[in-house]
């Protein structure tokens, strides 16, 4: 994702009632966490094997059938034959993630049978020719690749008038707290396969917003790290100066491990030169007294959108308090109004410069540039274009190299007006650990004729991604409350190579709301269908 936006008509949609689908939604390992699916492993009560059957059966009855979600575009075939593998070298001593499920954002590659097409049929060729290095990693760890996620189409760079969640290749993915709303994106079906229960955790990836937004939209949590931390090679690129992957799960807690195994220095991505020496054990950092004794600014810039977010942003406040957080509020982050231009240039400049250079590196595909992918679109607008056309891909086609010197000085005004002139100031000036608002307000009404809305050029929903976005610094998105049924949450973000600090405090502040609720999978909104959550946990 790359602009904020905002969604204002509703979708008629053909669902399961809910008492039906509950019928068939009874069992409570979809729901367990990574580390208790891990201990039924090692005690002989479960297999990798069976947990990835139980997956394929759920997305099969729930996102392909039931209230179809469209979150899944593609299974991994082999993924019961690795799992079985996995199981039967199942060691005392293993990985966190060893025989767990994981699905990823289908921009990122596998080498193996699946595709990776960004959601766009022109990319409907051969397979990648490796794994990206992330997917190395992963099955290095032992984790099962189940499939790939539907997403935005080209992570939403496609067009300024697109609907978050619709890809050619998949459709429109929904909402599975109210069917007719919209899961935002990009990584929209990495974010909606979680929340569903359909996978324990799923990798997605941001340039502005595509890890945050959909997070906090499907009411999980979702990471986005410092630029550098996780590899960037083998992901279908916007812009090298803000890609990066992260992880997408119902709780810190297995967020933090899935960051764990992403996290390292990879010799084919120069921005992850220094990786190795932050990568950690994130899990390290769970600790339930996390926010006690932390310096949290509140960045009212950043709210005042929507009256909910607002609301559930003040309950946060009122539980950090009690927890012995200090709060600063209001903080002010300098230069937070002058990002949006200059972002976009460098994003339009990148563009070219980086998909380009991936097509390049891919052999068996019909487009090898930019220019022949927006000829594909032209020639096959019917499955392509029906709803919004790529007016992001010609003003991107239409942009030099990047010696230009509009792109050399939008980069350094972008780089500086968010981090040591935005973020880093903000902290330095008032001895912070961490900055904090609104992750966004509440998930808006699809709707694929007039796309994701922006009003005055300013989000009626909110979203805090741009800062740590631009700058290339970390920020995690944690489910803070609900409205009308909705799903609502909180971001912290805080300076490069933060991610162990922020993971305390989020769990430090989960650990006292324990806000996630599983969604119903409601046709509309309902707001008595939700609890509400509890002002605190002792």
């Amino acid at each position: 994702m790359h602009r904020p936006s905002l969604l204002c008509a509703a979708l008629a949609l053909a669902v399961l009632p809910a008492a039906a689908l509950f019928a068939q939604d009874g069992h409570a390992v979809a729901w367990q966490s990574v580390t208790e699916l891990q201990q039924q492993m090692d005690a002989g009560k479960l297999a990798s094997k069976a947990l990835v059957q139980d997956d394929i059966a759920r997305i099969r009855q729930i996102d392909q059938a039931g209230p179809t979600l469209r979150s899944v575009l593609e299974l991994n075939p082999d993924a019961t034959k690795i799992a079985a593998e996995l199981d039967a070298s199942r060691k005392s001593s293993h990985g966190a993630l060893y025989g767990i499920p994981v699905l990823l954002k289908d921009n990122i590659d596998t080498g193996d049978h699946m595709l990776t097409t960004a959601g766009s049929l022109a990319l409907m060729g051969a397979p990648a020719p490796q794994d990206a290095a992330l997917v190395t990693r992963l099955r290095k760890a032992g984790a099962v690749i189940l499939g790939k996620a539907n997403l935005s189409e080209w992570a939403d760079f496609r067009s300024a008038h697109a609907s978050s969640g619709w890809t050619g290749r998949g459709g429109q993915t929904r909402n599975p707290y109210a069917l007719d709303r919209n899961p935002c994106g990009s990584s929209s079906g990495s974010a909606v396969a979680v929340a569903a229960g359909l996978v324990p955790v799923a990798v997605g990836s941001e340039t502005d917003g595509s890890i945050i937004c959909p997070a906090s939209m499907n009411g999980i949590v979702g990471i986005k790290p410092t630029l550098g931390l996780v590899s960037r090679s083998g992901i279908i690129p916007i812009s090298h100066n803000q890609d990066t992957a992260g992880p997408l799960a119902r709780s810190v807690s297995d967020a933090a491990i899935l960051l764990t195994a992403l996290a390292g220095s990879d010799p084919h991505d120069p921005a992850t030169v220094d990786a190795d020496k932050h990568a950690t054990d994130y899990a390290h950092f769970l600790d339930p007294n996390g926010l006690r004794g932390k310096r949290i600014g509140v960045v009212r810039q950043l709210a005042g959108n929507e009256p909910n977010a607002d609301r559930v942003l003040d309950e946060a406040i009122a539980v950090m308090k009690a927890q012995g957080a200090i709060i600063v509020d209001p903080v002010t982050l300098p230069h937070l109004a002058e990002l949006g231009d200059p972002e976009m240039t460098v994003m339009l400049y990148d563009f070219k410069h980086d998909l380009n250079a991936y097509l390049a590196g891919h052999k068996g595909l019909k487009v090898k540039t930019l220019a022949d992918l927006i000829a594909f679109d032209q020639q096959e607008s019917a499955r392509e274009m029906p709803w919004f056309g790529q007016d992001l891909f010609e003003q991107a086609q239409a942009k030099g190299p990047l010696t230009d010197k509009a792109y050399v000085d939008a980069l350094t005004k972008a780089k500086q007006f968010s981090g040591p002139q935005g973020i880093d100031a903000a902290l330095a000036a008032n001895h912070l650990d961490a900055l904090l608002s609104p992750s966004w307000g509440p998930a808006y009404l699809t709707d694929l004729v007039l796309g994701d809305h922006i009003v005055s050029g300013n989000p009626t929903i909110g979203g805090a991604s741009q800062p740590a976005a631009v700058a290339g610094y970390p920020s995690i998105t944690v489910p803070a409350g609900w409205t009308h049924g909705l799903p609502v949450g909180i971001v912290f973000f805080g300076t490069k190579w933060s991610e162990p600090t922020l993971i305390s405090i989020a769990y430090g502040f989960e650990q006292h709301t324990h806000a996630w609720q599983a969604p119903k999978f409601l046709p509309t909104v309902d707001g008595n269908a939700y609890a509400p959550v509890p002002a605190q946990r002792h």
